[in-house]
């Protein structure tokens, strides 16, 4: 029998799908789609084995909203799906966060806009950090950047999921969907919340409940919508996370999320290593975003070099996060191959050599 905390080579697809089961995941409901059909694939064997909830489902549109009725009990329940089909999502996204469901949601993201193709990807940002559902609502967002952290961010959506009664996105990409690394498992580290205070049921012993979003009273409606945001203030206080590498002495910090930190790391070292002072700061939590750590940063002078497999979309959170005090350029491409280490490294060099980083 395999140690729980010994290494294994895993898929990240497999890996998520393992450590939802490890988390407690009742109820599973999915619609294949490319890169993270494994996902479901791994779960349409492992849920029966435990005998624990698994549906295929006619569409995605079905899969969320049965997700949002196995959540309003109570249970642990989750569905992936990758970029297009998450756009199918939005509107149920935004009812589980008016009604305060610990949806998970897996997003494994693929080339757009529209049907795109199974390219490697960064284009689901605005989706995830932002929605497309209606109305004034916020979604936590984790990012992985290896295989491990698909694992350990699987493990800590499904506790912020409950903690917080709020929709959480695990924001992946057909790299570490489709990669295999060495991982561990480990036991599912967070504590069980008590729901039971709010879970649907049945109304023995007790008066009914009812979970809704419609609000015919404007006050009600108003300040239901405070406390959702003032919730949110207590989540970017408690769980904003990020990690940074040399930014102390540093000139320039590159900005990546995801997979693409790999390369930022790798391109940083090639920097120093030509002399000049290049640190790293990847934000893991999407949303709640480190502003206030960047705006830190910003304020000692040092400027930044957002990359990213897209047209800029977490650029333009850095570059609020800066207010002007400092330099924040660009270094991207939209979809396919990876922007390699050299490309990073000739477009930082480029930067210095005309002694201005772009300004957008």
């Amino acid at each position: 029998m395999t140690d729980i905390n010994e290494k294994i080579l895993i898929k990240g697809n497999y890996a998520i799908a393992q450590a939802a089961v490890n988390a407690g995941c009742q109820c599973y409901f999915g619609y294949p789609i490319t890169p993270q059909t494994e996902i479901g694939e791994y779960l349409s064997g492992k849920m029966q084995e435990l005998g624990r909830g698994y549906v295929c489902a006619e569409s995605e549109l079905a899969a969320i909203n049965m997700v949002l009725g196995a959540v309003s009990t109570g249970v642990k329940a989750m569905t992936t799906s990758s970029s297009c089909a998450v756009a199918l999502m939005q509107e149920a996204l935004s009812y589980a966060c008016g009604d305060e469901l610990p949806v998970v949601l897996v997003n494994v993201m693929r080339a757009g806009p529209g049907l795109g193709y199974i390219y490697p990807a960064q284009g689901d940002y605005n989706q995830a950090v932002y929605g497309g559902g209606n109305g004034d609502y916020k979604i936590i967002v984790l990012a992985p950047s290896t295989v491990q952290e698909c694992i350990d961010l699987t493990y800590r959506a499904f506790y912020l999921a409950q903690k917080y009664r709020n929709p959480v996105i695990l924001l992946a990409d057909g790299l570490l969907g489709q990669m295999m690394e060495p991982a561990s498992f480990g036991e599912y580290p967070y504590p069980e919340i008590d729901n039971s205070s709010w879970a649907l049921t049945g109304a023995k012993n007790r008066n009914g409940r009812i979970i809704a979003s419609v609000a015919p009273d404007e006050k009600k409606q108003n300040q239901h919508i405070y406390n959702l945001f003032k919730k949110f203030e207590a989540i970017t206080q408690n769980e904003t996370d990020y990690e940074e590498f040399m930014t102390k002495d540093a000139d320039i910090i590159l900005t990546a999320f995801g997979s693409m930190t790999r390369n930022i790391k790798a391109a940083m070292n090639v920097l120093r290593n030509k002399g000049l002072k290049v640190g790293c700061l990847r934000p893991i939590t999407l949303s709640p975003f480190p502003h206030k750590r960047i705006a830190e940063l910003a304020s000692e002078g040092k400027d930044f070099a957002v990359v990213e497999m897209n047209m800029g979309q977490m650029f333009k959170d850095v570059k609020y996060a800066v207010e002007g005090k400092s330099k924040v350029s660009l270094i991207n491409k939209p979809v396919g191959e990876w922007l390699s280490v050299e490309e990073i490294v000739e477009a930082v060099l480029e930067g210095v050599r005309v002694n201005e980083l772009t300004r957008v």
